[in-house]
């Protein structure tokens, strides 16, 4: 008797992540109730499954969602605002003022919205987020059925949104509670940065983080002012700071981690910390190359980011595990350095285990979920192809992905989105959005 599935997809190349450095040729992936049951030959997928729908790619690459471990989603509203200067330039005379103006709850839905659907047309399945208003960002990942931790931000300055540290943190609180126990959406406890975070803040995050076991997500040594400006108040560099208020640990998420030297690093490793890399970002802003191969030796777990839209301007995961590969071969004189499986695996496992969801996604694995992205190799453009995870890496573009499922469901079929929000409506909202901000 065959046994009943929801779904079989039949690949010309499965790299399921894990293990390490596999490819498999002509697999099959078993789905039901949302999960893999199995990764076969196709013959045997044949004989043993029968299957409620059935996908065959013959000349695609299947592998695991990918998952974007730090953006700023609702900023997709002000992609292309303030190009072409420093970061503190950026956010004092651009964004900040922007943002006092414009951000709302209905603004950050939108803008969420917007940020989704262009993560999932890409094969992005997965992102942590950092914003204002998490209610509203949760509302849109989940409308736009995307997997997203999303991150209770916390600022001693005034916004919009919250007056203080302790007004953003009861918000934040408040919204997870609401969304407690949805099966694609969680969260995370988000001070933006130590230069705008205090101390005592820094105490009731850690408190609250272990306590509800939540990631602590956080911008760390991104520029070389961040750490001279904190020498000067504090009398150390920022890593510094934060393991003598308790901070470092492996529920944290360092995102950036540009300007690192021995200390830093060690400090890293010791306390088994994370690392978001966000190449595109850290060149746009000319904020430095983070040394990530020095981070993979120490056995950091490190995931690739792009930062938010207005800072990179895409959301492209596929682009930045090309500049993070190149950048890390220049960056160390080493043609061999950060090689494509490597930086493959960043983009997927080391991002699921960096959020403590390594059980659940980021590998081709039976019992997790099937969060799955499929990348046609066989356009004019991607042949020859000899190795196919190193065309992935360095000849394919989003572009190229033509079918996404999260949770088993599809949420990109032959190229074409199917959201809960047509484009229609994106495209207006674009607009609408774009006629407000540039009053």
């Amino acid at each position: 008797m065959s046994e009943a599935v929801d779904l079989v997809i039949r690949a010309r190349w499965i790299v399921p992540v894990e293990p390490a450095d596999v490819v498999l040729n002509h697999h099959a992936v078993a789905v039901r109730d949302g999960r893999i049951v199995a990764v076969l030959p196709q013959a045997q997928a044949n004989d043993r499954f029968r299957a409620a729908s059935t996908v065959d790619l013959p000349r695609h690459l299947l592998m695991p969602g990918m998952v974007n471990l730090h953006v700023h989603a609702a900023m997709n509203l002000m992609r292309g605002i303030a190009d072409d200067l420093p970061l503190m330039r950026w956010l004092q005379e651009a964004i900040w003022p922007a943002e006092s103006r414009h951000v709302s709850p209905t603004f950050v839905r939108d803008g969420t919205r917007l940020a989704a659907a262009e993560m999932l047309r890409g094969g992005i399945t997965t992102c942590n987020d950092m914003y204002f208003h998490p209610e509203a960002a949760a509302e849109a990942f989940a409308e736009m059925g995307m997997r997203a931790v999303v991150g209770i931000v916390m600022l001693e300055f005034p916004t919009p949104y919250a007056s203080d540290a302790d007004d953003y943190l009861r918000k934040g609180l408040a919204a997870r509670d609401r969304w407690q126990g949805h099966p694609t959406i969680g969260f995370s406890i988000a001070p933006h940065a130590p230069y705008t975070v205090s101390d005592a803040s820094f105490g009731r995050a850690i408190a609250i983080a272990d306590e509800l076991s939540l990631p602590i997500h956080l911008h760390i040594h991104e520029t070389k002012r961040e750490i001279e400006d904190s020498v000067a108040m504090h009398g150390v560099r920022p890593l510094s700071r934060l393991a003598r208020l308790g901070v470092l640990g492996e529920n944290l998420i360092g995102v950036h981690a540009v300007h690192l030297d021995d200390t830093d690093l060690e400090l890293l490793a010791r306390h088994d910390c994370s690392v978001a890399h966000c190449p595109s970002s850290n060149m746009k802003l000319a904020s430095g190359i983070a040394p990530v191969t020095r981070l993979l030796d120490a056995d950091l777990r490190v995931g690739l980011s792009t930062d938010g839209a207005a800072s990179n301007n895409r959301l492209d995961l596929i682009q930045e595990m090309r500049h993070a590969a190149l950048l890390a071969k220049v960056s160390t004189m080493d043609a061999s350095a950060m090689p494509a499986h490597a930086v493959l695996r960043m983009a997927t496992l080391g991002g699921a285990c960096a959020l403590g969801l390594e059980t659940q996604i980021g590998s081709i694995e039976p019992g997790k979920y099937a969060d799955l992205c499929a990348i046609d190799l066989g356009e004019v453009d991607c042949l020859p192809c000899f190795n196919p995870v190193s065309h992935v890496v360095y000849v394919a573009g989003r572009e190229h992905v033509t079918h996404v499922w999260v949770n088993g469901e599809t949420r990109v079929d032959k190229g074409i989105p199917l959201l809960h929000i047509n484009d229609s409506e994106l495209l207006r909202l674009a607009s609408m959005w774009q006629t407000k901000l540039g009053n």
